[in-house]
């Protein structure tokens, strides 16, 4: 007994000076894997040691035999024990000082990588800030070659003002002229009359009166046609130019939306399932939607209708959510349309941001971007309102950039002058007076709410703005393409353009051409004078204006000829 007690002294005593020279040496985690191998050899010596002396003790040796072998053999077991802890604790500590050494090469090398992705991502940074210095570059030199031209446009128009000055008071001069000459002319005839004629003072001045005021009218309407068509043709240019260089700077996409949504079944077999039993899951949807569902003879198909299109939407997406998922009752119709009804609201968000993000419009309010997202879902005439209220905020802007006029408030009182037909269906009266009324409740500025206001002539346009929201939603509507038109709707506005020209004396034949953005006057040059034609088409034009309602413009033309036939024989 007294040797196991030495051999597990001396075991126990290596063992610690083993732990404590590797404890001083290695990190935390090779000190960990020491332990573990400290342990698992003292275990085994231990084992080996009871074994063995175990089986010396079972040895049937007399006492001098068994006290010799025990003196000679506890100090071999001790030397060796002792040997073989010691050589343990070498390789332990080898196998530490190996994979410290190893751990310190890793770090090195993950930091040498941290500042090599370092000095990466700082290059990087570099060429992006240098890119934006670039970039800022050349929008300050555009922004300098556009004043310039600004400049030279401005030099222009002071020039073109100067000559309209001086034609001005030529005009002014030739007209004093022109009354001197009138009044000696009236002298000069009444005393031509006293002498060759029997007229009294009194016949001859009304006889005078009546040539004088023939002649008058006739050299006036010239005059005024002259200047009119002077006006007009400088007017169309300008007109034109401004409205050629908006439209070739803006091309919008056309959206086309019916009011009914039609979702599509995996099998005919899913239109007993919506049903439901006795109709209940029909009946539930359309409760928790407001939509009608229709379903019919059409092979895998439902179809959604609806006046509301934003509640269509919902039914659409929350029949589709149902069909996929396959669970089709009440309580999970209710859950889903609930679920659906947020989501919607969200989309609605995101598209009203969407909108003012495009046109660079900040600090709108939350619920006229929600009004602006609602548009989204809203058509008129087959147009998508929200395309079509983005595309006359950029029109309002690029005629405002070429006028010289505020282009973030024309951009502005374009993108929301619509934006009362996402309540028309809630709310009484014009989209343009509902609008206008958000638009003063939400804080808006004077010029935009007005603009809003005016663009159908509820009420007088105040500025610019409300004239170029006027054209630019005109150019967005008539446009090929814009719009649909039933063909009773246009069939009828082709015949009360032929019935109104038909309407005045000496009118001959009427056509309507152009899809009804042209109408050609034939009038009977016996009783129509080159003169009188003119008068006839301003006469027709405002008749026009005034009982019918169109797109844009149009065109009366008003056609006089004299034919002289003969045959030859």
């Amino acid at each position: 007994m007294e040797i196991v007690i030495y051999i597990v002294a001396g075991l126990i005593l290596g063992i610690a000076a083993g732990i404590f020279y590797a404890r001083g040496k290695s990190q935390d985690a090779v000190r960990v894997k020491v332990d573990e191998e400290i342990t698992k050899l003292r275990d085994e010596t231990i084992e080996k040691t009871r074994r063995r002396v175990e089986q010396e003790v079972r040895e049937d040796l007399a006492d001098s035999v068994r006290r010799e072998l025990t003196e000679k053999y506890s100090t071999e077991v001790r030397a060796e024990v002792r040997a073989d802890a010691e050589a343990e604790s070498k390789r332990i500590l080898e196998r530490g000082e190996s994979k410290v050494e190893s751990l310190v090469k890793a770090a090195e090398l993950e930091a040498k990588s941290i500042v090599l992705e370092a000095q990466k991502e700082a290059d990087q940074e570099l060429k992006e800030r240098r890119g934006e210095a670039r970039e800022v570059e050349d929008r300050l030199t555009k922004r300098e070659a556009t004043q310039d031209l600004r400049a030279v446009k401005l030099d222009e128009r002071e020039a073109d003002n100067h000559r309209r000055e001086e034609a001005a008071l030529q005009a002014e001069k030739k007209l004093a002229t022109r009354e001197i000459q009138l009044v000696e002319r009236e002298s000069s005839i009444t005393s031509t009359l006293e002498k060759i004629a029997s007229f009294t003072v009194e016949e001859a001045k009304r006889d005078l009166i009546a040539r004088m005021t023939g002649e008058a009218t006739i050299e006036a309407a010239r005059k005024v046609r002259e200047i009119e068509e002077a006006a007009v043709e400088e007017a169309d240019k300008r007109a034109q130019k401004v409205i050629a260089v908006a439209v070739q700077r803006y091309a919008g996409d056309y959206v086309a939306e019916k009011c009914v949504s039609v979702v599509a079944l995996p099998s005919d077999d899913m239109k007993g399932r919506i049903i439901g039993r006795e109709g209940r899951n029909i009946r539930a949807l359309e409760a928790a939607t407001g939509i009608d569902v229709i379903i019919d003879d059409t092979p895998e198909a439902v179809i959604i209708s609806g006046f509301d299109p934003v509640r269509r939407e919902i039914a659409r997406l929350t029949l589709e959510k149902l069909i996929s998922d396959g669970r089709i009752h009440p309580s999970r119709i209710e859950e889903v349309a609930l679920k659906t009804e947020q989501e919607v609201a969200q989309i609605i968000k995101e598209y009203g941001e969407k909108a003012a993000f495009e046109l660079g419009i900040h600090g709108l309010h939350p619920e006229i971007i929600k009004l602006l997202g609602r548009l989204k879902y809203r058509t008129s005439y087959g147009q998508n309102m929200w395309a079509h209220s983005i595309e006359v905020g950029f029109l309002c802007g690029l005629m405002a950039s070429e006028l010289g006029v505020n282009v973030k408030l024309a951009r502005r009182a374009g993108l929301l002058h619509d934006m009362g037909k996402a309540l028309t269906h809630e709310q009484d009266g014009s989209h343009a007076v509902i609008g206008a009324e958000i638009a003063r409740k939400h804080g808006e500025h004077e010029i935009v709410r007005n603009a809003i206001g005016a663009h159908h002539n509820d009420e007088p346009q105040n500025s610019v703005i409300a004239h170029l929201v006027i054209a630019a939603d005109a150019l967005s509507g008539a446009r090929p393409g814009a719009r649909r038109e039933i063909l009773e709707t246009y069939v009828k506005r082709l015949e009360d353009l032929e019935r109104i020209s038909m309407g005045f004396d000496g009118v001959e034949k009427t056509y309507a051409i152009q899809a009804g953005r042209e109408i050609r006057v034939m009038v009977e040059h016996s009783n129509v004078s080159d003169d009188q034609a003119y008068v006839l088409s301003r006469e027709i034009a405002r008749k026009i204006e005034n009982e019918m309602t169109y797109p844009g413009q149009i065109k009366v033309c008003v056609i006089r000829e004299t034919r002289a036939i003969d045959y030859a024989k």
